[in-house]
């Protein structure tokens, strides 16, 4: 599967709007990131504060170069705001599979139904224009709302990595849980459902 990392890709339905994330849009988050940082409790890598913000887009920018990873900015058509962002990472096209993640949105748009929409456009993307055989979703163990919304979209437990990562300004190290969703379950059952959902 041959996949240029740099392409414009841009999905979307009546709702939500997805095209890559770019240097300029600190400007479009920055709003979310100097009020919300609770929102990256669970990252590794966090984009609260404009400087986090610049580096966390800057690292996401570097891995589309070099072809791991391809990150999304996030509008949500009915405020006409962005929202967030989300990406593919841990891609590896010659294997079929990529991680879906390092998804995050601000308040107001939590809880709203954007998130299913966003996974709807970025799965449909992921097994039927790329061709993969599994989309895999990780998290800390311990973010049940994360965990809930992987759960609700289709996705499938696989286990518990158990002392898996560090955490940000702790000795403590974080379980992951493992989630996926195979290309046979989305063609099954998953998308259907998934789409009377939104």
């Amino acid at each position: 599967m041959n996949f240029n990392f740099l392409q414009e890709v841009v999905l979307e339905d009546e709702i939500v709007l997805l095209r890559p994330l770019q240097k300029s849009d600190v400007a479009n988050l920055l709003e979310i990131s100097m009020n919300e940082p609770e929102t990256w409790q669970y990252s590794l890598i966090r984009a609260n504060g404009k400087e986090n913000l610049e580096n966390y887009i800057q690292i996401a920018l570097k891995a589309r170069e070099n072809g791991t990873e391809f990150s999304f900015i996030v509008f949500d058509k009915k405020s006409g705001k962005y929202a967030g962002s989300t990406r593919f990472y841990d891609m590896n096209l010659a294997f079929k599979t990529l991680q879906l993640g390092y998804t995050w949105y601000g308040k107001a748009f939590r809880g709203t139904g954007l998130n299913k929409h966003c996974k709807f456009l970025l799965l449909q993307f992921a097994f039927e224009n790329l061709g993969v055989e599994r989309v895999e979703f990780r998290a800390d163990n311990s973010n049940q709302r994360s965990i809930a919304a992987m759960k609700s979209i289709g996705c499938k437990v696989e286990g518990v990595l158990r002392n898996h990562m560090p955490t940000l300004g702790s000795e403590l190290r974080r379980d992951t849980i493992v989630l996926s969703i195979l290309k046979e379950e989305w063609f099954l059952e998953v998308k259907e459902k998934l789409k009377s959902s939104l």
